[in-house]
């Protein structure tokens, strides 16, 4: 089976599932990105894009493996969940991001 219907979840301040979302959609593949203010949020939305057809989800890198395990419980493994990562060599860019 081909991927067709991707989705991207992202968490960032003050955003809300039921407003911040968006789609790209071409005659081959559609991806679909939400916005959550808290890491909680990510469970409902992965569970709604399941039951809309989503075959792959990924959570941004604010997530980590903590959530990245909490959604996929959430989803009971229906679907693959991955998290984006960075390595070493992004470490002082993410701090100066993050730090306050």
């Amino acid at each position: 089976m081909a991927l067709v219907k991707f989705g991207f979840i992202v968490s960032g301040a003050q955003l809300d599932p039921a407003q911040h979302r968006m789609s790209m959609i071409s005659p081959a593949f559609e991806m679909t990105a939400i916005g959550v203010g808290e890491p909680a949020q990510a469970v409902a939305v992965a569970q709604q894009m399941v039951d809309d057809g989503i075959q792959l989800i990924e959570l941004c890198g604010g997530f980590g493996p903590r959530w990245t395990a909490r959604v996929l419980e959430a989803i009971q493994h229906r679907i693959p969940v991955g998290s984006v990562s960075y390595g070493p060599e992004s470490i002082d860019g993410m701090h100066a991001l993050f730090k306050d």
